[in-house]
């Protein structure tokens, strides 16, 4: 049914490991899908498979009135990261698949938090061989593209992200996890933080010399850290990676936020240890009071060791952008051991 595309497989350290064919979406295979989204007789006269995504597949849907729809396709061809063993009950499994988009999508609709609508989520295989949603194309910039153009012009959309994360913040929970999953037995986000801080650890060390030579001085820092956490058993809904290129910005300056199945209850420090890393000067409009800085002090640290070994990870497989994941990791790993 796709039509299949060979893709060089290269090692972390940008040896050739292998080929190996993946199978993209073209036109005359979303006819069907295009039917039951939005009525017979419209057909797509163009599918153009947009840059970025490592676990799902999107496309721009060129419609026959030269409106546009955005396609989402969860497929194993569409997931560029190499196989692992998870726990189901882990929170930062990968955050992939229909089910959590559609309850992602459904709560921050609720909160009214704007994502792009759904013309169509399906589950049935029915019209394609895997899940897939139709959804609205916003075709305004993404805000990190705002940002870099014309800071002064990003700032309305800033103070509705601002809004929209407050509001976020006050949908509490008593308890983490995600909308579409029940959270871990576990109810210490800083546990969980420090226990997947240390498996990044061990991780990262096997790949890169500077951390290696580092361990048991970033392992005791970890420790350090987790110590001065304080219990708490309330949580706010966070997105997980909102950088600026998870939100796209409206006609009407509204920021639309993207790539949501990661959404979950969980210390907003998390959030915001991202929101800093990632909007860097421009995170001065998202600044909170109130954030717990040992919490702070812990994800950050936890943070940059995942930006460590997830890239790395995901260069085991063929994913096509590997310059930019060897620069995530790169200076995620100056980051870590400034932090000592």
């Amino acid at each position: 049914m796709t039509t299949r595309h060979r893709a060089t497989t290269l090692g972390a350290h940008g040896g050739h490991g292998g080929t190996m064919e993946r199978g993209f979406v073209e036109r005359e295979h979303v006819a069907g899908v295009v039917r039951a989204a939005l009525g017979q007789g419209r057909h797509a006269r163009e599918v153009l498979r947009l840059r970025g995504g490592s676990k799902k597949g999107v496309y721009r849907l060129v419609l026959d009135d030269a409106s546009t729809v955005v396609l989402y396709v969860w497929h194993p061809d569409e997931n560029y990261w190499p196989a692992a063993d998870e726990d189901p009950a882990d929170l930062f499994a990968e955050a992939s698949g229909a089910d959590l988009f559609g309850a992602a999508h459904a709560q921050l609709t609720a909160l009214g938090v704007r994502t792009p609508s759904v013309h169509l989520l399906d589950r049935s295989r029915a019209h394609y061989p895997a899940d897939v949603a139709v959804v609205e194309d916003v075709r305004g910039a993404t805000l990190q593209a705002l940002l870099e153009r014309d800071p002064a012009a990003a700032g309305p959309t800033m103070a509705k992200l601002a809004t929209a994360l407050d509001r976020m913040r006050g949908s509490a929970g008593t308890r983490i996890g995600r909308p579409a999953a029940p959270g871990p037995r576990d109810g210490d986000c800083a546990r969980i933080v420090l226990d997947r801080a240390v498996r990044h650890l061990a991780e990262a060390a096997e790949r890169v010399a500077g951390i290696a030579a580092a361990r048991d001085r970033v392992a005791g820092r970890l420790t350090e850290l987790a110590a001065a956490v304080r219990p708490r058993r309330a949580y706010g809904l966070v997105h997980g990676e909102l950088g600026p290129d998870h939100v796209l910005v409206a006609d009407d300056g509204d920021p639309v936020l993207i790539d949501i199945e990661g959404l979950m209850w969980f210390d907003v420090e998390w959030e915001h240890v991202f929101l800093r890393l990632r909007f860097g000067a421009d995170y001065r409009w998202l600044e909170t009071p109130d954030l717990d800085p040992d919490r702070l002090r812990l994800y950050d640290l936890a943070m940059n060791l995942s930006l460590v070994a997830g890239p790395l990870r995901l260069l085991d497989g063929d994913f096509p952008d590997r310059e930019f994941m060897l620069d995530i990791a790169g200076h995620a790993t100056r980051r870590v051991l400034a932090a000592l």
